[in-house]
């Protein structure tokens, strides 16, 4: 398995040198075959006697980080929809973006972004999954802003890192928590951990850091704001990330860790209100919209919310109507997207105000638009994948008393009405947008381009995602048994494969509901130009971006204020702070811990030539600060130097000693050379204040460290490491001092890389005086 993620990595490293060729070969023919080997070595899986693979490669294994890679039906899924859809849009992309972009920079981004989705949904290894979360995080920032010339593109590119980027620490923040109360960083460990988990103290903090990297992916109320203005990239980006793979991470996220989570209540209760919040508001504002992709992004909000809702609701109905729904969102809703970029691509505009008649144009376009946006609003035709799903889905709401606990029953009666309002707004953005586009009055004349059919190598792909939505529609069970059973066994833990029929009879509350969406939903469509002065309402002037805006802008500000506090220029500032900072934290941190152990016991007897030569270097150390030459400063600082190397005499260490003595000589000769060219010391005036604060940080640090000192030799935390020095730096360095064993042979890589930063230091030194003396010399 490790050649999924590998392989696009390899071809990533690639694609520079490949693109040189694009006025003869379009680059994105090298990547096709990508996703396309990766899709067809995981379908081999496909199968009623498939079993969870694992495979593992050790990484960092003092840490328990390796590449721990796990196969079941869950990453199944997943791994062919990133590779499926994945080679569909990249066949897309060779006759949406013309040679002349730089097609270089875009195909190692979706490549990249393809190896962090492959590496996410098939890591077992928290940590490993975190690193490649976050590459598509990174990836999907770049892809996004692919047009950087584009302000609109660089602003959503921010927007979408930013959101993605919190959630995603707050996920890592859970992550660690899971691994400390675990002692394993495998997420089927941890499964199988479950019951320490749920009785964990830190439980509703894991819930709530993991659950914030799933909404903020997957764009959950209030997290959706930057999935529309994410909306600038490319189509294909679109299609992709934001339909088949990037925004259904966090769903992915939410079903991996639904058997360890969905036993605890308030689980139920936040996964299943934001997801049917998201679904409702989604839907809403959909309509309001009057650029394609908008309208699209929009929707794609409202169908996450949909599959969140049953994630939350955990039932195994509700489960396999989750992992239903995400094979068939993939499916209309990257054809979809595909065909708002051929309209775009054909006419010159995404406006729906300047679209209309466009049926007579773009026939074969409009066809499959048809079948993407009626399978998308559920409407109860045999043929459309989009029923199915939906159907269970209200199958689902009704029957959530399974899971239920008391404190959450009040959600009983709501969900189900909330599932039908959002529907029913589903149903109005998809007629909106099928109707709005390709029929009505014709407007060629308001176009930018005359409208005409797409080439056949731009529709190939949508066809090819219409044909799925009408193959699962007529044979549902075909992707039943043999592969969403899997899905759903992986999520919710038990078996559970029903059989899916079309007609349930009139007397089927899901059906009945069903007729309710399709009835008043056309009776919206119908009147919207009445109704829509709603949105003067609700939302009105409240607005969701704008309070993001507020929030960057007020940041930019005052972090802005916080540098320019900090970064003056002073030194002396600088050095308090760090000091300053460095006290009080280890003060905190000891005294919390019991980190300070002072006792007195087990000490050697103290002479009087070595209180006397502490006294001095006493001395010598107040003296520096009264000092008011500079040369004068220097040596008597040097004074303490060399009262150290005759403390190492007295304690029989001369290596030490000579140590010592030559880099104080050394030291005090470049202060003094330095010191030579700098302008004679003078006394700053400062306030009371100033010496007071000067005082108080040199006196806590100067504790600090003496405190630390005693507690060293005092505390018996840790076995002492001197004994291993003594006994191994015979055998090992082949020599009897053990202080230089331990810094040539046993520190050896530590010294040479010390040694490499002094040579490319020294070698910097001779680059500028060499570029100085050439000025000099012209």
């Amino acid at each position: 398995m490790i050649f999924a993620v590998l392989l696009p990595l390899l071809i990533a490293c690639l694609i520079p040198f490949l693109s040189k060729v694009k006025h003869k070969i379009h680059t994105g023919i090298f990547v096709f075959f990508i996703p396309l080997i990766i899709f067809l070595y995981f379908i081999q899986f496909i199968g009623t006697n498939f079993s969870p693979v694992r495979q593992t490669y050790q990484w960092i294994p003092s840490l328990s980080i390796n590449f721990d890679f796990y196969l079941d039906g869950l990453s199944l899924l997943f791994v062919l929809l990133i590779s499926g859809i994945g080679a569909l849009v990249v066949l897309y992309s060779i006759y949406y973006l013309d040679k002349t972009e730089q097609l270089g920079h875009f195909y190692v981004y979706l490549i990249l972004f393809m190896a962090g989705m492959l590496g996410v949904v098939l890591s077992d290894n928290v940590f490993v999954m975190y690193t490649f979360w976050e590459l598509t995080s990174i990836s999907s920032f770049l892809l996004i802003g692919y047009w950087h010339f584009n302000e609109r593109s660089r602003y959503g590119a921010l927007k979408s890192m930013l959101i993605t980027i919190f959630g995603g620490l707050s996920m890592f923040g859970g992550f660690i928590l899971l691994s400390v109360i675990t002692d394993t960083t495998s997420i089927q460990a941890m499964i199988e951990q479950k019951s320490v988990i749920l009785n964990s103290p830190y439980l509703p903090l894991i819930l709530v850091f993991i659950l914030l990297g799933a909404f903020t992916k997957s764009a959950q109320f209030p997290f959706h704001i930057w999935l529309p203005d994410a909306m600038e990239a490319p189509t294909p980006v679109s299609a992709y990330l934001h339909s088949a793979t990037m925004v259904k991470a966090g769903l992915f996220l939410v079903a991996r860790f639904s058997p360890i989570l969905a036993d605890y209540e308030w689980f139920f209760i936040i996964v299943s209100i934001a997801g049917i919040v998201t679904l409702c508001w989604g839907s809403y504002m959909a309509v309001k919209q009057t650029d394609l992709k908008a309208i699209l992004a929009f929707s794609t909000i409202s169908q996450l919310g949909m599959i969140m809702a049953m994630l939350g609701f955990g039932t195994k109905v509700a489960v396999f109507a989750a992992v239903f729904h995400i094979l068939n969102h993939a499916t209309f809703k990257g054809s979809l997207f595909m065909v708002a970029g051929i309209v775009d691509h054909e006419t010159g505009t995404r406006d729906i105000r300047k679209l209309g008649g466009l049926l007579t144009f773009m026939p074969i376009t409009a066809t499959l638009a048809f079948f993407g946006t009626f399978s998308m609003a559920g409407v109860p035709f045999p043929f459309l994948n989009g029923f199915y799903s939906k159907e269970l889905f209200f199958q689902s709401s009704l029957g959530l008393n399974e899971n239920v606990g008391s404190f959450a029953s009040f959600l009983i009666d709501i969900i189900p009405v909330l599932a039908v309002f959002g529907s029913i707004f589903t149903f109005v953005y998809s007629m909106y947008f099928f109707f709005g586009v390709f029929s009505g009055r014709k407007k060629e004349k308001q176009l930018p381009k005359k409208p005409h059919e797409a080439p056949i190598g731009m529709l190939l792909s949508p066809i090819i995602l219409v044909g799925l939505v009408i193959i699962i529609g007529l044979f549902p069970n075909l992707v039943n048994g043999s592969f969403l059973a899997h899905t759903a066994e992986a999520i919710s833990g038990e078996a559970f494969h029903p059989h899916i029929v079309y007609w349930h009879g009139w007397k089927k509350p899901a059906f009945i509901m069903s007729l309710i969406v399709v009835v008043l939903g056309t009776l919206l469509v119908l009147t919207r130009k009445k109704w829509n002065a709603v949105y003067r309402i609700l939302p009105g002037k409240l607005s969701l971006n704008k309070t993001y805006d507020v929030i960057v802008d007020k940041l930019d500000v005052y972090s802005n204020q916080v540098t320019n506090f900090y970064m003056n220029g002073s030194l002396r500032l600088y050095v308090a702070l760090i000091l300053g900072t460095t006290a009080i934290v280890t003060f905190t941190f000891m005294l919390l811990t019991g980190g300070f152990t002072i006792g007195f016991d087990n000490l050697a007897d103290i002479t009087p030539i070595e209180i006397s030569v502490v006294v001095v270097m006493m001395v010598a150390a107040l003296a520096t600060i009264f000092a008011k030459h500079n040369v004068a400063a220097i040596l008597v600082l040097g004074v303490v130097g060399y009262g150290i190397s005759i403390l190492f005499v007295i304690y029989r260490a001369p290596d030490l000693a000579l140590t010592q003595l030559i880099i104080e000589t050394v030291t005090v000769a470049l202060f003094l050379l330095c010191f030579f060219h700098l302008p004679k010391m003078q006394v700053r005036k400062e306030s009371g204040k100033s010496k007071l604060i000067n005082a108080v940080i040199s006196v806590a640090f100067g504790a600090m460290m003496t405190l630390i000192g005693i507690s060293a030799h005092t505390s018996n935390w840790f076995d002492s490491i001197a004994e291993y020095f003594l006994k191994t730096s015979h055998k090992l360095g082949g020599g009897d001092n053990v202080v230089n064993v331990i810094l040539v042979d046993m520190r050896g890589l530590d010294t040479m890389f010390e040694i490499t930063v002094l040579g490319i230091a020294a070698l910097a030194i001779f680059g500028l005086i060499k570029i100085k003396r050439k000025k000099e010399a012209e």
